[in-house]
This record gives C-alpha cells, structure tokens and sequence, in this order.
C-alpha cells in the first residue's frame, strides 16, 4: 500500500530529533507539501533540517521554529507561521515528551511531576487548540498523540510519566469524540524505542529488555514514524479515538496490569 499525502501540511511538535525528526522525514517522503518541526532550541532544529535535506528532501517543504510544548503564545505562532508559509496546517503530531521525573510516587521530586504532566498532558491540549482555532474547525484534519505502553499499564520507578501518558490516551478519546466529525484524533503508544529519551531503560540491558518482547527486538524511529503516517493517510480515515500499541507484542503479550 503506498501512502500518499500529497498536497498535506503539518507540524510535528518536538522534531529536533528521534521519533519526531523521523516521522517528518516519513511525512515529507510520503508527498506532503510542507511540515513544520518544533523544538526548544535553535540550533537543534539547524541540524535536524540539515539531516532532513541530507535524505534528499527538498528545504522548502521543511519550517523550523522554536515552539515549547507547554507555551500557549508559541503553539499559536507556529501554527500561524505554518498557516502563512504551507496554506494550511492538515496534520499535528503531538510528539513532544519529557521524563525528567523518575522514581516512586511517594518519593519523587513534585517539582519535576508538574513539569513532566506539564509537556505531556496540558502540552498536547495546548496545541491541539491552537491548530483547532487557527484551521481545522473550519477545515479539518487529524491529530496523533505520542503516548506510551505505560499509558496503559503501570511500571515501577516511572510512574509520573506513565501517569501522563495514561491521561493523554484517554485525552485521545475525549477530543476524538469532541472533535468529529471534521478531526480525526488518534493515539500511538510506543514500546521501548531505541531514542535519548528512553536509553535509561535499554542502553545498558538491550538484549534483555529486546526478550521481554514477543518480536524479540527492540523498537526503532522507522517503526513509529510508519504508523503516524498511517493513521494520518487517507488509507485510515475511519480510525479515530483510539490508541494504537506499536509495541513489539509488550501489551498484549503481558497484559495491562
């Protein structure tokens, strides 16, 4: 099946690098007409377009800008700058995450809970509104929430993280229902993905972390960015308010508890 989304703009939030900077790749190389990539830093996003123009692909298809998660006024200019730029903003991909929280609930510092709820749960209704008012009310379109396997099922030592990735799954469905019929709004849920993000938890351990999966390997970028670009084609237009694992087997193979 060839996935073409000719014509097709978007933004993908936090894209500097991993599974965002891939899933731009994947949406520019399946024909989009422009994408726009967000991160906290500039000089991130410099060479996140230099490994997008490496591959071949066209500099004036890509808009870098500065965009924090969490920030109303920059989900607001980029979404205008990307409306000004590309005509149209068809797609976001609420990518960007954090985990800086890690350790038991009673214990671990509330500091650094609000921040990780801050980007992974307020960050994605932040932007999905931006996008809503600035386009697609008037013209539709689809919204992906990266979310987790430990939005599904607990875990020890990281359970802010899979506390707001939990309520990101079920955000997923509250918009997918708030949002139709003009939006679509799905939800990926990644396993363990060999990213910066999650190396704490296979850098050290990979072999052992790949057995405890069914598929007996880890998961890479091109996985996940093979799925976002599913749900946003034409070819998934009658799939919305759920939450797909992309996990390797984990979920179903161990169960949500």
């Amino acid at each position: 099946m060839n996935i073409d989304l000719e014509g097709a703009t978007a933004i993908v939030t936090g894209a500097s690098r991993g599974i965002g900077l891939e899933t731009a790749a994947s949406l520019l190389e399946s024909g989009a007409g422009g994408v726009t990539i967000t991160s906290r830093r500039e000089e991130n996003l410099a060479e996140a377009v230099g490994h997008l123009v490496d591959r071949g692909l066209e500099r004036d298809r890509i808009l870098a800008l500065v965009g924090r998660a969490d920030s109303v006024d920059d989900a607001g200019g980029v979404v205008a700058e990307t409306i000004d730029r590309f005509g149209g903003c068809d797609v976001l991909v609420n990518n960007a995450g954090t985990n800086p929280s890690a350790g038991p609930m009673m214990d671990v510092d509330l500091g650094a809970v609000e921040k990780t709820w801050a980007v992974n749960q307020l960050g994605p209704l932040i932007w999905t509104r931006a996008t809503w008012h600035g386009w697609m009310a008037q013209n539709g379109g689809v919204i992906v929430n990266i979310a987790s396997v430990g939005g599904l099922r607990p875990a020890p030592f990281i359970g802010a993280y899979n506390i707001s990735k939990g309520a990101l799954v079920q955000l997923t469905r509250q918009l997918a229902h708030e949002l139709a019929p003009l939006v679509r709004v799905v939800g990926v849920a990644p396993g363990v993905v060999k990213t910066r993000l999650s190396a704490a938890l296979w850098e050290n351990n990979e072999d052992d972390m790949a057995a405890t999966h069914p598929l007996q390997r880890l998961g890479t970028v091109e996985d996940i960015a093979a799925a976002i670009t599913f749900l946003v084609s034409p070819q998934a237009s009658w799939i919305t308010g759920v939450t797909l694992p992309v996990d390797g087997g984990v979920v179903e193979a161990q169960g949500s508890l």
